[in-house]
């Protein structure tokens, strides 16, 4: 490998991770590859390599001459259908995503362009008006109306189908592959199922098609390349579920940083792309506030997605978090 000397390893709060990095042999592989994708595009990497290791991907920084830095990403196989996706999204929608400068689909390997500013450093940098998660969320709806012909599709590609009936299901299973639950909270939860059964039931009668659900869309999961422009990213934790589950990780970023008093003009941007077709804004918002809840499953079940050996607590810890977030009443 040879910038092993200009390597700067970032692990965060993750030091005992354990990630396909620490293989020499898988190193060479990685980026052999990556660098034979910049070759073949003309572009020649200088300068140094930034690694960020985390249990759930391998990210590197690649500097590269007279150029914008090029980003490598490897996810785990829980999650290594983000590469196909990543490339089915940029033909799909391509106004709303990045186009990876190449995938290897079957090492669940992306090779992706700069996307230009994260919004949570444009909100870090100038607190913006509110008003502007307003219209990404909008932004973001549309685009997930546009991918609902494509569910099948996506599913497809591998990317877990946890559709709006079938919840009830994913429920059983993640409770079950969860070594963490306490007793107290299993039978409180087992107690639950009734109700979250009613819920799915209430929430696929609204009629809104499964589409793909982010699962984890916060502020630093997007770019805002200009004014009133953004570009979605990170899909290692999406799933084919009801679209509106998606609602949550934002509205909660959202609330955290002005307040929950910006929730109703959130969710009523959020929604306003699905009106129409006989649904009325109670019909939505009582979607809406029945999908905050079972969003929790997906973020439950994107836990699982870890690099094989990664840290035994940290998964199943906060996927049991996130299960105890199904009794908190939605805020909307």
């Amino acid at each position: 490998m040879q910038h092993d000397a200009s390597v700067v390893v970032d692990q965060g709060q993750y030091q005992d991770a354990v990630t396909p990095w620490e293989q020499e042999a898988w190193r060479d592989a990685a980026l052999g590859w990556a660098e034979r994708e910049l070759a073949a595009r003309g572009l020649r990497e200088t300068g140094q390599r930034r690694v960020r290791l985390r249990p759930w991907s391998v990210l590197v920084r690649l500097a590269v001459e007279d150029h914008n830095a090029v980003w490598f990403k490897a996810n785990p196989p829980g999650s290594a259908f983000e590469a196909t996706l990543t490339s089915a999204l940029a033909h799909w929608v391509p106004e709303h995503v990045l186009e990876p400068l190449a995938v290897d689909t079957d090492h669940g390997w992306s090779l992706l362009p700069h996307g230009g500013e994260l919004f949570r450093d444009v909100l870090n940098r100038s607190p913006a008006d509110p008003r502007v998660w307003e219209e990404l969320l909008g932004q973001y709806a549309s685009m997930q109306q546009a991918l609902v012909p494509y569910a099948h599709e996506i599913e497809l590609l591998g990317v877990p189908s946890a559709r709006t009936t079938a919840l009830p299901d994913v429920f059983d299973q993640v409770i079950a592959e969860n070594t963490t639950l306490q007793p107290d909270d299993l039978k409180r939860l087992y107690e639950l199922r009734p109700r979250l059964v009613n819920w799915c039931t209430e929430l696929a009668a609204v009629g809104i098609a499964d589409s793909l659900d982010h699962s984890d869309l916060h502020d630093g999961q997007l770019f805002n390349p200009e004014p009133g422009r953004f570009t979605f990213f990170d899909w290692g934790d999406a799933a084919v579920s009801h679209p509106f589950c998606s609602f949550l990780v934002p509205a909660r970023a959202a609330s955290a940083r002005y307040g929950s008093e910006v929730l109703p003009r959130l969710r009523d941007a959020y929604l306003e792309p699905w009106t129409g077709g006989g649904l009325t804004s109670a019909d939505l918002r009582r979607a809406v506030t029945l999908a905050w809840r079972l969003g929790a499953l997906g973020r439950a079940c994107s836990w699982g997605r870890l690099f094989p050996g990664a840290t035994t607590t940290t998964g199943p810890a906060e996927s049991a978090n996130w299960l105890l977030q199904l009794f908190a009443e939605p805020p909307i």
